[in-house]
């Protein structure tokens, strides 16, 4: 982490090329002056008493955005044994420092994390680490535990139910204690209230792809009740079928996954104006049988059927369920399957910043937002490639990551040589 220009008030970041997402505009040669902890203008005019940072033929945009990810999980916890054998919480906990610096690098300046895969606590401390400057990372929104029933998704099976095993996340069987664990999750500092609507791929019928729902209607009700009185939104994760009508109707803000959307529930989704994450690496990058390539045929035609209905899409990789380190994946999928590289960015952007509720702060660059900057080599409208050629990394006025090399003094234009 350094910031080589402390001293100065403002730092100008000058770039061949600027891009702001929600318009598509790309300034030439222009600079984004940044004045503390947020963008002051987007000028081709450098004010005189700002040192430059000047990032050469690279182009700047607004860090990124992953709306779904998992900092306390890596892929090994997935396979059996379960990491709870095997791994402290400690250890696991240290793992989510080392993830989360490993997003920074790669761009990724905000994220959302979609529970703390049994690691209790440890992702609103992570957060609380980062916003103290204790250790490096994106800006964290968090959702705690996550909600889920007995014998569904995130709990162990297979294992003698004599150890008397916690499972991986809160379960509530009853509306009385869901709105409990709503209310613990909060006082625990969830940002986010998480539920699985339905459950995992092993409970997916093998003839019909029909997924279990584990909450209906009436349940997804009463969680987002609960949450509204704590001005806390709900994801729900749901693949599809009758846990993801209850979670539209419901009225949870955000949908995960959505791996077997049909025509109606798409439509639904698009009515209600939610928004979805759909995390298509996690399911490419898992392909080990038949109906792990089913599933990922179907995914794609979902994604397709959205992107032709107008869906609310946003960038989402459920990172933790594969390295750390391959989140940028996903924008290849989304091109891949057919969405622009500019909504692609713009998922990671805009969008994502909308969901947040963060639009204005988070994903622009325009007066008043975070000085959250990243620069690539590349153009990444002309191929999204470029987004994994990260080589600079600004969140909030401080440098993260320099491989240009523009916080060197024979890169820096200071005050005093523009003056003389």
């Amino acid at each position: 982490m350094t910031n080589p220009l402390e001293a100065s008030s403002r730092i100008a970041v000058k770039a061949t090329r600027v891009l702001e997402p929600s318009s598509g505009k790309v300034l030439h040669d222009a600079f984004v002056v940044v004045h503390g902890d947020r963008i002051e203008s987007v000028t081709d005019a450098c004010p005189a008493d700002a040192s430059v940072l000047d990032l050469g033929s690279h182009t700047l945009l607004p860090g990124l955005i992953d709306c779904h990810t998992h900092m306390l999980l890596r892929p090994e916890d997935q396979v059996w044994p379960p990491a709870i054998l095997f791994k402290t919480q400690v250890c696991r906990a240290i793992e989510g420092v080392a993830a989360a610096r490993t997003a920074l690098d790669l761009g990724f300046t905000t994220i959302r994390d979609t529970d703390n895969e049994g690691v209790w606590h440890a992702d609103v401390a992570l957060r609380e680490a980062i916003n103290r400057g204790i250790v490096a990372g994106p800006r964290m929104q968090v959702a705690s535990d996550g909600i889920s029933i007995t014998a569904g998704d995130m709990t162990l099976q297979g294992v003698n139910p004599e150890l008397n095993l916690p499972a991986m996340a809160a379960v509530a069987d009853t509306r009385e204690r869901m709105v409990f664990e709503v209310r613990r999750q909060v006082n625990l500092g969830a940002d986010w209230i998480k539920i699985y609507a339905s459950s995992t791929r092993r409970d997916v019928d093998r003839t019909t792809m029909e997924p279990l729902h584990q909450m209906n209607l009436e349940d997804v009700q009463t969680i987002v009740q609960e949450a509204k009185r704590w001005r806390r939104d709900v994801i729900a994760h749901t693949y599809g079928g009758e846990s993801a009508r209850a979670s539209i109707l419901g009225g949870a803000r955000s949908i995960e996954h959505g791996t077997l959307f049909d025509q109606s529930v798409m439509t639904l989704l698009v009515e209600h104006g939610l928004f979805w994450c759909p995390t298509m690496a996690t399911y490419h990058k898992r392909q080990f049988t038949d109906f792990d390539r089913e599933l990922v045929q179907r995914h794609k035609r979902a994604f397709q059927l959205g992107l032709r209905m107008g869906a609310k899409i946003c960038f989402g990789t459920d990172v933790g369920s594969f390295p750390h380190g391959e989140q940028v994946d996903e924008f290849d999928l989304m091109v891949s399957y057919g969405m622009e590289p500019l909504e692609a960015i713009r998922s990671a952007t805009t969008r994502a910043a909308e969901l947040l509720r963060m639009e204005g702060r988070l994903g622009a660059l325009t007066p008043g937002a975070y000085a959250d900057l990243i620069a690539v080599e590349g153009d990444p409208v002309s191929s999204i490639n470029a987004l994994k050629q990260v080589r600079f990394v600004m969140k909030g006025g401080v440098v993260f990551r320099d491989s240009i090399g523009a916080g060197r003094p024979e890169h820096r234009v200071s005050t005093i040589a523009r003056a003389t």
